[in-house]
């Protein structure tokens, strides 16, 4: 049985349609990229999860269950805007807020300082949040999100606001919780978090599901239009070969945009009667460009 099965949901607000029928399934040990441009209804659809408004039409199964207060419990989340009480210390609020997920007092103790040493933060354990930076303060609500050890979590935003070593470290403990069986709806604007991340995807566009499936099938559909083309010496004449479209320079290598697979097959040609080529490679689509091609161009 699947940890979480959302179910043709449809949420109204007077004359406005937040969700259209929106489906989705998260597997056990499964991190699920859920994405969509502001207003799309991705917020709409994790509040349903959460049970903090209920759908007007479709149901949301956990373990096979409707929701229960006592299923809340096995759930963390992570809002985009931050929630903790600045002047409140980190050790009262966060032992506060695991008691409520039915930890005992010393448990979510012991959890809470495994997880500051963790992230190599100890000393936090009795700062007040205001005293901490804004990635420090991410780190914290991090660890309010997983100090209960759910089963099912919904991060939306996780990483913004960290420099790159900490989103490497976040990351990381995602995997890690991903990799003891967890269950993760993923929602972010950073698409290569997407790509390293999730396997199977969903993306909205005005409340209405516009692509849903594997990311690898998905990137499948799309064409290759970018060719990296690297060589010992200058390869000229690039612009005027069939099939390309556009030529970019850079530091170490050419890219191209091109027409077609075939066209990038003549690059590679043309190039190896110039120079000994050192990299060709055929890309396929981005997310991100898979992202815009879906969804940007339906802008109005």
């Amino acid at each position: 049985m699947k940890p979480l099965i959302v179910e043709r949901v449809v949420k109204q607000y007077a004359d406005k349609t937040a969700v259209n029928g929106i489906s989705l399934e998260v597997d056990r040990g499964e991190i699920y990229g859920l994405l969509g441009a502001n207003g799309a209804g991705k917020t709409t659809t994790m509040r349903m999860v959460l049970g903090l408004i209920f759908p007007d039409e479709g149901r949301i199964l956990y373990n096979g269950k409707p929701y229960t207060k006592q299923q809340l419990r096995d759930i963390g989340y992570l809002p985009e805007e931050r929630g903790l009480y600045p002047k409140v210390k980190v050790s009262e609020q966060l032992v506060y807020l695991a008691r409520l997920k039915g930890m005992s007092a010393a448990d979510a103790d012991k959890s809470l300082k495994t997880w500051l040493e963790r992230f190599g933060v100890p000393e936090y354990f009795d700062k007040r949040v205001e005293e901490l930076s804004k990635g420090n303060q991410q780190k914290i609500q991090f660890i309010a999100t997983i100090i209960h050890r759910p089963k099912l979590m919904i991060l939306d935003e996780a990483f913004s606001g960290l420099d790159p070593v900490n989103v490497e470290l976040l990351k990381s403990t995602v995997k890690e919780l991903r990799d003891q069986g967890a269950s993760i709806l993923f929602s972010t604007h950073r698409m290569e978090h997407v790509e390293e991340l999730c396997r199977n995807i969903t993306i909205l566009h005005r409340s209405n599901e516009v692509l849903k499936g594997s990311l690898k099938e998905i990137k499948n559909r799309f064409p290759k239009e970018r060719v990296m083309l690297a060589a010992d010496g200058e390869v000229s004449g690039l612009k005027e070969l069939p099939g390309v479209l556009g030529v970019k320079r850079h530091e170490h290598a050419y890219e191209l945009r091109i027409a077609d697979e075939a066209s990038g097959r003549a690059v590679l040609r043309h190039a190896m009667q110039q120079s000994d080529v050192t990299r060709f490679e055929i890309m396929e689509p981005t997310l991100n460009e898979i992202f815009i091609k879906t969804v940007g161009e339906k802008h109005e």
